[in-house]
């Protein structure tokens, strides 16, 4: 990931409710969730959802298909994991003893990833 692909991901995710959507989907898993139930799951209007969701979109961090009459909604994992290595690229000056609590993987721990 360049920089110019980084600010416009933190661009989307500078939003309390894209944030919200963003989680939420990571939660789910790649399966995904329709646009519907992420709206009552995050007690977000429709319209709202959508519109949100399609800037999480244009800056790649979410994928859309169509199931049936549904817009199923995934996060993108490996832009996600882009942006966290765009960060942590050149951490401490080469000293990784000190990155290596950022970097251990805080994924799929039970009740980890939760937070509100």
């Amino acid at each position: 990931m360049d920089e110019r692909q980084a600010l416009i991901a933190f661009g989307a995710l500078s939003q309390e409710t894209r944030l919200r959507l963003l989680r939420l989907l990571v939660v789910v898993g790649p399966d995904g969730i329709a646009a519907g139930s992420l709206a009552e799951q995050v007690e977000v209007s429709p319209s709202n959802v959508s519109f949100h969701l399609k800037e999480l979109e244009r800056a790649g961090l979410v994928s859309t298909r169509r199931d049936a009459r549904s817009i199923v909604y995934s996060a993108e994992y490996e832009a996600l994991s882009g942006l966290i290595r765009f960060l942590m690229e050149d951490c401490c000056s080469g000293r990784p003893e000190i990155c290596a609590p950022a970097l251990a993987s805080p994924c799929c721990q039970p009740g980890e990833g939760t937070r509100q």
